[in-house]
């Protein structure tokens, strides 16, 4: 028996007026999740604990299977033990984003979806600037970089840039120990990023500059035991993102890159599916994540949401289906991680639905919709997020 986790990453919403009262899922165009859910088990989760922040580290370290209650520490730490980051005992990681601000207000949390290859000499130049033997940046993915604070502050409040597009950053500076120092780095990162040539380019152009550096979700590095060790099985992750690729180094898991996964809306949707194929052959669990649906959630697009689930369903779920019916007896999981919602561009932490279904068996019902009405028909309800993961793998 083979296993499949699918995380499209925000996909789940809430009925919007532009699509009649309907959700992204409902409208999208899906028939092979469609068929999936009519031959298999379909149920809504709670996925993050009641009282966390939704955010896809937590959620995605549930939907793995462990309790964020016991093991989550910050998501700094998660997406540094994916760039390999080297920690020590006191080390906190910052997941630290390039945004754009105007000195006033929270203007993009991802400057403008930047390259990885523009943000890079980017994060170069502020660590030569406000590098210091124990505060040290290290260049990620697009927005996505990290600051590694020796000995640095824990009990701090801080801000994820997503949920506070416009929000005056007067009411989202970092609030807590040591509060000063991080809001002198962000002031700082402004001055010194803001008039380079590159930035005053974009504003010429109309592009959001990449003028400030926002620390948030710190952390000291969290043990956690491997997946083979929970569940005897061998695995790997296919991700675009640090933070999953993260937790897939955290528990051991083969760490598999896609060319031309990016983590956006033309991510490489085809080549993420025959990457699980492939590593199936040497694994018996394979977790697939999508980033694409959250980005149109954050982007309030629902033309992209919609088109990103319709790939993943048309590129992915189809091209499962298709190869592994011939070759195993497989069973996936597909279930978001958190709803995304069009209407507040942030994450919410409503139960989302997912659908199980095992190649071996056709479920005798009831069936649900695999969409948001899936809790108004009152479908099974598991309260604990990591609990799902034993549904996918009992016997």
């Amino acid at each position: 028996m083979k296993y499949i986790l699918l995380v499209p990453d925000g996909m789940a919403d809430d009925p919007l007026p532009e699509l009649e009262h309907k959700t992204p899922m409902e409208v999208a165009r899906k028939p092979h999740m469609n068929e999936l859910a009519l031959k298999g088990r379909v149920g809504i989760v709670q996925v993050t604990p009641v009282g966390m922040y939704p955010g896809s580290d937590c959620a995605n370290m549930a939907l793995l299977g462990y309790d964020p209650s016991l093991y989550y520490t910050g998501r700094g730490a998660v997406e540094a033990a994916a760039m390999g980051l080297p920690m020590e005992e006191k080390d906190v990681a910052f997941r630290c984003s390039l945004v754009s601000t105007d000195a006033e207000r929270m203007l993009d949390y991802s400057a403008g979806h930047i390259t990885t290859e523009e943000a890079r000499p980017l994060i170069e130049f502020a660590n030569s600037k406000l590098g210091t033997r124990d505060l040290r940046l290290f260049s990620g993915v697009s927005y996505r970089h990290i600051l590694l604070w020796n000995n640095g502050p824990v009990e701090l409040e801080t801000y994820p840039p997503h949920e506070y597009i416009n929000t005056l950053l007067t009411e989202i500076l970092p609030k807590g120990e040591r509060e000063e120092k991080v809001r002198r780095f962000i002031w700082d990162s402004y001055e010194i990023l803001d008039q380079l040539p590159f930035n005053k380019k974009r504003k010429d152009e109309g592009i959001p500059s990449a003028n400030t550096l926002w620390p948030w979700s710190q952390g000291r590095m969290p043990n956690m035991p491997s997946f083979f060790s929970k569940r005897g099985l061998k695995g790997a992750v296919i991700s675009a993102v640090d933070v999953v690729r993260g937790l897939g180094k955290l528990t051991g898991l083969d760490i598999i890159k896609v060319p031309g996964a990016t983590g956006y809306y033309d991510t490489n949707y085809l080549g993420k599916a025959e990457a699980a194929i492939k590593a199936l052959n040497e694994n018996d669990f394979v977790w697939i994540h999508v980033e694409a649906p959250d980005e149109a959630g954050h982007a309030g697009d629902i033309e992209e949401k919609i088109r990103a689930i319709e790939n993943i369903d048309r590129h992915i779920v189809a091209t499962i289906r298709n190869r592994m019916e011939h070759v195993s007896e497989y069973r996936i999981l597909i279930a978001p991680d958190h709803a995304t919602p069009i209407t507040t561009k942030g994450h919410k932490a409503s139960p989302v639905p997912w659908l199980i279904y095992d190649s071996r068996i056709m479920s005798a019902g009831p069936h649900y919709p695999f969409d948001e009405r899936a809790s108004e028909a009152n479908a099974p309800l598991i309260e604990e997020g990591y609990r799902l993961m034993d549904e996918l793998l009992k016997k």
